[in-house]
């Protein structure tokens, strides 16, 4: 009976166990301790907190992962902290994107130290160290490290005493920024000389922009450049200006060759080859090259002496660049030969807005023709200073004004009696520019202006150039500035001429009062003026808090003007006007 008791006592306890028990105990021999975790939290009604071997095991993993995460986020956050610690230090804001360090005095050391930070700077797509000529010649320790912040998109690097040896440390580097789109190595003169070799066939298809101003490129430079180009599909602006021996005689076929090279530049659209040397035979070397690029917008050309009277060698082309619309010839002794067959031309050059052909005497001769050949409803700049203008071309260039949101006819003395010819046919809020320095203007001139601004025609005017004027009386600058309506204003610059100077006790009242009304004002020029202690005062009280480039000749005694080009910012003891 005890045996059967206990049989029964056995089986009765077996069946009081609960079928889900049997079932669970199944499925834990067969599931590895890994593995019992989630189950058993889902079907288990009993949360003790108590973890099973392979719980903790999954925890003691996790916690590993975290832990290596977080090391990696303190350290991203600390090397950020020292980017931003760095950019501050040279009066900078850190950006991720943006390194914008020109005119920082960076020594060799600095550039050592920034290239460290630029792996906290994954997302870096410009950078910006120009005008920092203490970094020439170890370029590399920047570039070696250029690996780290493959999306750079603008590279500028001007002016900093590049020599040979950075510009191939550069070559070598660009592998390393496949989508670089802009690079700027303008004022640097050890790029010349046969340094850009470095560069050949290290340049990617995506570059867009290439500017290598005053760089001291010779004509096998030239040639050099020539060769890049057919790796570059997608150019569009191309800048070399300032090289005068681009086009030397002793290798005049350098240039040919870039000329020649600039046909497979289809994307091409801004050409500049100011100050280069060019003549008549380069001119008809690049006229052949242009007939295969209808995308050209802009072709500047300007400060080429020596092209006088071979420009019909370049005009019989520019009829093919239908979409051209900025060109520029001032400063090119153009002759009136020059200046017809540019006229003959004109005509088909439809979406032109601006022409250039300012310091050019014998331009004054043809205003008439010229204007009546241009395409006059779209034209925005005509300057016409130093142009040796006429009665009669000064009439003419009163038809184009109406139109133009630039007028440039300083250093011809015509205006000046006449300035109300040229302000009647101005349009109500459409010049932003407008230059008279040296037109002999006379007071009356100035009040005509004065009248013409009351009436809100210069509204949306930026730039007022009325330096070397000094015939205009009190009357006239003080009814100017009474006038108000210039309440865009930006520039003005009223300066006398060298060596000449004048009180302005008379008219600095009125100026003082417009002050306030003009709230864009950044730079006031007035160069040769006297101003007594008081007036400064009060100049000084006005100007207070307002970031103005003021350019007035200093006292010899007030340290506190003692450069004629030092931002207005007193200290709170200036600046108040006497009781």
């Amino acid at each position: 009976m005890d045996s059967a008791d206990g049989q029964r006592g056995r089986d009765g306890g077996t069946q009081r166990r609960s079928p889900l028990d049997l079932i669970m105990n199944q499925i834990r021999r067969k599931r590895t301790a890994a593995d019992r975790k989630p189950l058993g939290r889902f079907l288990s009604r009993d949360r003790t907190g108590i973890p099973e071997d392979g719980e903790a095991e999954v925890r003691e993993e996790r916690g590993q992962s975290s832990g290596v995460a977080e090391a990696a986020e303190g350290e991203r956050d600390a090397g950020w902290g020292r980017v931003c610690v760095f950019l501050q230090r040279l009066g900078k804001k850190a950006d991720s994107r943006s390194l914008s360090l020109a005119h920082c005095d960076l020594t060799a050391t600095d550039l050592l130290e920034l290239a460290t930070l630029l792996q906290f700077l994954p997302h870096l797509e410009e950078v910006d160290v120009s005008w920092n000529e203490l970094i020439g010649g170890c370029l590399t320790a920047l570039t070696s490290h250029l690996q780290q912040v493959g999306g750079i998109r603008t590279l500028l690097l001007c002016s900093c005493r590049l020599n040979a040896d950075d510009v191939i440390a550069l070559g070598e580097a660009l592998g390393s920024v496949p989508l670089l789109e802009i690079l700027d190595l303008s004022w640097n003169s050890g790029v010349g000389g046969g340094a850009l070799q470095g560069l050949l066939g290290k340049l990617h298809p995506p570059l867009r922009e290439l500017h290598l101003v005053a760089c001291q490129l010779t004509a096998a430079d030239a040639t050099v450049l020539g060769g890049m180009l057919f790796a570059l599909p997608r150019l569009g602006v191309l800048d070399v200006s300032c090289n005068p021996q681009l086009t030397q005689e002793v290798d005049a076929d350098g240039f040919r060759a870039l000329a020649a090279s600039l046909s497979h530049a289809t994307s091409l659209a801004t050409l500049r080859l100011q100050a280069c040397g060019l003549t008549a035979d380069s001119l008809d070397a690049l006229g052949d090259s242009l007939r295969c690029l209808p995308s050209v917008r802009e072709l500047d050309l300007s400060c080429n002496k020596s092209l006088a009277g071979g420009l019909s060698l370049l005009t019989l082309h520019l009829a093919h660049i239908t979409h051209l619309e900025r060109l520029d010839l001032h400063l090119c002794c153009l002759t009136h030969t020059d200046l017809v067959a540019l006229i003959q031309v004109l005509p088909s050059l439809t979406a032109l807005t601006e022409l250039d052909v300012s310091s050019n005497k014998e331009a004054g001769g043809v205003v008439h023709p010229l204007v009546a050949a241009l395409p006059l409803t779209q034209m925005r700049r005509l300057p016409l200073n130093s142009c040796s203008l006429n009665e009669e071309s000064f009439t003419a260039l009163a038809l184009a004004v109406p139109f133009l949101r630039s007028v440039d006819v300083s250093w011809c003395k015509v205006v000046g009696g006449r300035l109300a010819l040229l302000l009647d046919a101005l349009q109500p809020s459409v010049i932003v520019e407008l230059r008279l320095s040296s037109c002999e203007l006379t007071t009356d001139d100035l009040r005509h202006l004065a009248s013409v601004c009351k009436r809100g025609f210069l509204s949306s005017l930026l730039v007022l150039d009325l330096s070397y004027n000094g015939s205009v009386g009190d009357d006239g600058w003080s009814s100017l500035f009474a006038a108000g309506g210039l309440g865009s204003l930006e520039d003005v610059d009223l300066s006398l001429r060298p060596l000449t100077s004048a009180p302005c006790s008379a008219w600095l009242p009125a100026l003082l009062c417009a002050l306030p009304r003009l709230p864009a004002l950044a730079r006031l020029a007035a160069q040769r003026w006297t101003i007594g202690s008081r007036d400064r005062k009060q100049l000084n009280h006005s100007l207070r808090k307002r970031s103005v480039l003021l350019e007035w000749d200093p006292p010899n005694t007030d340290a506190a003007f003692s450069s004629c080009k030092a931002t207005n910012q007193e200290s709170p003891e200036e600046g108040r006007p006497e009781e």
